[in-house]
């Protein structure tokens, strides 16, 4: 049986997941509720737990629901009843009713604040089995629903519900943002167990023994292995030490939008790679003679990877080279940095720009060529 981690107070690595789930809901969301494109925004959380911790530290269902108000119920406050549904799966049925009273505590105490006699969100509840909630007819309708906006949060026990055929499922559904979490260090050091098999393929994850730490990242890698060649999709990962073992998170999106708004959370947590909670390549620290934000060994590494790739002409583009930076992990910020190191040996063909967030409204004036001399 899985360990129940709200019967003692949250541990700093839980405390840090619970935060990048905050800070990530905390900026998905306006993009959903502002769109004039979504008709109704789904949030499921479908491993809930029972929302809060021993000394009453917010879990997830309570995080998701806090942020969904907004500062000065700037989002509550504009929303109209029933565009927004919170569904929460405990498949403990004594955590499960935990939970309701947690959640309804909460809740009676926000409209106690706000005023309203009931709360603008719809909030569900589940018992259920992951595979056999996330399988129903109701959920797969939902998630396959175009109309729809849907954050996914899977704060999975271990690593084996998210397999192959529920990443793929994600991957599919159409304004789907989700994020995952998983214990890689396991998959790494069990990998030939049967166990493991069942769930991956772990010949196709090439752990590389002398960086344990990295495993996380190749875990990533193995999931970037399961999305179709030629499909604009995006994700990344962050990986939290806790003690010798590495777990992690995995976000993806089918958005520019998503991805530049978790890495913009990532490199906030990791200001020198954007991916972990520790030093994962080795570089200088803060407060050491060294240490610079902006010449890590992340930046410059990946920084050599895009000068190659626009100087054999694989990247043509200024849409495409900061696409590039996206799907490798890296704020788009790199990419202008890049432009300048080069200049010498480029020619810009249409008018210079350094627009570099927002990139899904670049208009076609806004899109230069890069040639080379």
């Amino acid at each position: 049986m899985a360990k129940d981690i709200n019967k003692k107070a949250f541990d700093d690595a839980t405390k840090l997941k619970l935060e990048i789930f905050r800070e990530c809901f905390k900026e998905w969301l306006p993009v959903f509720i502002h769109s004039p494109f979504v008709e109704k925004v789904f949030i499921y959380d479908f491993f809930a737990g029972s929302g809060i911790d021993s000394e009453n530290n917010h879990g997830s269902p309570l995080i998701l629901l806090d942020e969904a108000k907004g500062e000065d119920q700037m989002f509550c406050s504009k929303v109209p009843k029933g565009r927004v549904v919170f569904g929460y799966n405990e498949k403990i049925e004594s955590k499960r009713t935990l939970l309701e009273t947690n959640v309804t505590n909460h809740l009676t105490e926000c409209l106690s604040n706000c005023g309203r006699s009931e709360c603008v969100y719809n909030v569900g509840y589940g018992s259920f089995d992951f595979k056999e909630v996330f399988e129903r007819p109701t959920v797969s309708t939902i998630l396959n629903n175009p109309k729809y906006g849907k954050f996914i949060l899977l704060d999975q026990y271990g690593f084996k519900e998210v397999d192959n055929d529920v990443f793929k499922k994600l991957t599919e559904s159409p304004r789907t943002d989700f994020i995952f979490f998983i214990s890689s260090s396991f998959i790494r050091r069990f990998k030939e167990h049967p166990y493991i098999l069942k769930y991956f393929e772990t010949n196709r994850i090439n752990f590389d023994e002398s960086k344990p730490k990295e495993c996380h990242k190749y875990v990533a890698n193995y999931f970037r292995t399961l999305i179709p060649k030629n499909t604009e999709f995006y994700l990344h990962q962050f990986t939290i030490k806790k003690g010798s073992n590495y777990y992690g998170l995995i976000f993806g999106t089918g958005h520019t939008l998503g991805m530049e708004k978790f890495l913009k959370v990532c490199w906030d947590k990791d200001k020198l790679s954007g991916e972990s909670n520790f030093s994962m390549y080795n570089d200088y620290q803060p407060n050491t003679l060294f240490y610079t934000e902006t010449n890590t060994v992340r930046i410059n590494d990946y920084k050599d990877q895009l000068k190659k790739a626009i100087l054999t002409r694989k990247i043509s583009n200024n849409l495409d080279g900061m696409k590039h930076a996206l799907l490798n992990g890296v704020p788009t910020r790199a990419y202008i940095e890049v432009i300048e190191e080069i200049k010498d040996k480029i020619e810009i063909v249409g008018k210079f720009n350094k627009k570099i967030t927002n990139i899904h409204r670049l208009k076609e004036s806004d899109i230069y060529q890069i040639k080379t001399k």
